[in-house]
């Protein structure tokens, strides 16, 4: 049984919730924290960047009209619109048993702890165990929720969970989005299209491939239900023990630092 730091942190913005997960990773890599799973929400709404997306692809003037944030994250993949939702995120060293192995090979085993959570909180769901993203198909779609990638969650061929996993030299971390509610297709308005049509067949292919808790349940789950299974999952899955905690002072005071330095800053943010 593998003794677990448990975080829920409350609802902040996107900059902060970054620097909150790098600051983490920082901490374990020194010693100085336990692997950790973070359970989080946002406010406002932010949009996250893949580490290498264009921050061309943000309709920025359509993005502050609604009053939302951006944020670029540590780890890959598409844009993502955070908002209704719990977020999680698993952090520990590379040779932490749940996450030693390699990226799909520690994916695969966070994948069946995701899947017994959403089995508990009573819905259908599977693990996509392969796919085939076409090279045409990624240059167009900007938003990430649109394909499933390989272990993902899903419904009926329809992405559930996202995820994303950063491996460095301080130790993994791995990001992901359960959207609980709302209208995916509101991430199309903050996201440069080519013109009106494109922006309206690009919603209409996200709601044919991604769906929300209340979407197949038909009931609204809340955020503590859902952590709550979160928890059961990597518990009854990967062996853990979690004792529940607090960031730490340091921990703390380096988040502010990253914010200041990294994540609220146009340099990182708003690479092309």
């Amino acid at each position: 049984m593998t003794l677990w730091r448990l975080l829920h942190t409350p609802p902040s913005t996107g900059a902060w919730n970054m620097a909150v997960d790098e600051a983490i990773l920082e901490h374990i890599h020194r010693g100085k924290s336990k692997p950790t799973l973070r359970l989080y929400s946002w406010n406002p709404p932010c949009l996250s960047l893949g580490h290498a997306q264009s921050f061309k692809d943000v309709d920025v003037e359509r993005l502050r009209a609604r009053g939302w944030d951006v944020v670029r994250r540590l780890t890959g993949g598409r844009a993502i619109l955070h908002t209704d939702e719990l977020t999680y995120s698993v952090t520990g060293s590379a040779d932490d048993p749940v996450l030693a192995g390699g990226v799909l090979e520690s994916y695969n085993r966070l994948a069946k702890a995701l899947l017994f959570a959403m089995r508990e909180i009573g819905l259908p769901v599977e693990v996509k165990e392969e796919s085939v993203v076409h090279a045409s198909s990624m240059s167009i779609n900007p938003v990430c929720f649109e394909v499933p990638s390989t272990y993902e969650i899903t419904v009926n061929g329809r992405k559930l969970i996202g995820s994303a996993q950063a491996r460095k030299k301080e130790g993994v971390l791995q990001h992901g989005s359960l959207p609980l509610t709302g209208d995916l297709t509101r991430i199309c308005e903050a996201m440069v299209f080519e013109n009106e049509d494109a922006r309206k067949t690009a919603g209409e292919r996200l709601l044919a491939r991604a769906t929300t808790v209340e979407s197949i349940s038909g009931v609204e789950t809340g955020w503590e239900r859902a952590a709550q299974a979160f928890v059961h999952g990597f518990e009854a899955e990967l062996g853990i023990r979690f004792e529940r905690e607090e960031l730490s002072e340091s921990e703390l005071q380096r988040a502010e630092e990253l914010v200041r330095e990294k994540y609220a800053h146009p340099d990182w943010t708003e690479r092309s």
